[in-house]
């Protein structure tokens, strides 16, 4: 005797297959990077020209540091996003798409795609440019230390009292005789000796003791003939313009460090920016590619 057996729908899941290819597209992300390498070179060299162009080696011309720097910072910025728009552009509509694959899969494999060309791109760049971001790194460190070290003005001075040191006008202002005739050579190189290893005691220390600044003033009064109260007076002078020669370097090195801070995380903000942006132009250009695509299969 059979029994009748009832088939009913029986529902079964198939297990998901695999795809064998890869989800990455190497050449357009290639294509992609170097397409914004070049045009970040090509950029960077215009930048160059027109900066150049506004800087003049004469006071009474060009623009100011100020406007040279914000320029600076503003060209960066378009750089970037330029040469980051382009190559996420063009790597998204080069890309070949998945068949089969969700929409929002495909959106998330071209701003993928965007990013990993802007990243190459950066690479690239960086390292045709690494001897120009290293300069720029080194001069905010070594402006740093100008600040913290004050050794750094001592190791600046000449220690053998030579007309070559950075101290050897101080030292002619100092010893300037009323009759320079009446001065040997080896008294001259002695006292200048003297004189300049005083300047870089108190150079080291932050200042000249009082001992050294009374002698000092009484050098002073022997070598050139001067009165006690003129010569204390050319000392103070003399001291005084070192201080403000001093301050001055100071300024300048913060002002350095200060430039190199600010560039440096501007440039980092910028690339981030830049990031975006590839991503954003890569699912662009893939939706583009997508629209061709289904104008084509309708046509």
């Amino acid at each position: 005797m059979t029994i009748p057996v009832s088939t009913g729908h029986v529902s079964s899941l198939s297990p998901a297959v695999e795809s064998s290819h890869s989800a990455v597209s190497w050449g357009a992300i290639i294509a992609g990077a170097v397409a914004a390498a070049a045009i970040t070179l090509l950029l960077t060299l215009l930048g160059s020209g027109l900066g150049l162009t506004m800087v003049s080696p004469w006071s009474s011309e060009g623009v100011s540091a100020t406007t040279v720097a914000v320029s600076t910072a503003i060209w960066i910025v378009i750089v970037q996003w330029l040469s980051s728009g382009m190559g996420g552009y063009i790597t998204g509509r080069l890309r070949t798409k998945s068949t089969g694959t969700q929409t929002d899969e495909v959106f998330f494999r071209d701003t993928a795609h965007g990013i990993l060309a802007w990243a190459l791109a950066t690479l690239i760049v960086a390292g045709t440019l690494t001897s120009a971001v290293t300069s720029t790194i080194n001069g905010g460190v070594q402006a740093a230390s100008t600040l913290t070290s004050g050794a750094a003005v001592a190791t600046a001075a000449a220690s053998d009292g030579t007309d070559n040191g950075p101290t050897a006008y101080f030292v002619d202002q100092l010893l300037r005789p009323a009759d320079p005739g009446a001065n040997t050579a080896e008294t001259n190189a002695r006292d200048a000796g003297q004189v300049s290893r005083i300047l870089i005691n108190g150079a080291t220390a932050g200042e000249i003791p009082a001992d050294d600044r009374a002698y000092l003033g009484r050098l002073v009064a022997v070598r050139t003939g001067l009165s006690e109260a003129d010569a204390n007076a050319r000392v103070d002078s003399v001291l005084k313009g070192i201080e403000d020669a001093k301050v001055a370097a100071q300024e300048a090195a913060d002002t350095a460090r200060k430039a190199g801070a600010t560039l440096a995380l501007l440039t980092a903000l910028s690339l981030l920016v830049g990031a975006f942006i590839a991503g954003v132009s890569a699912a662009l250009g893939g939706r583009e590619r997508d629209v061709i695509d289904e104008t084509f299969i309708k046509g």
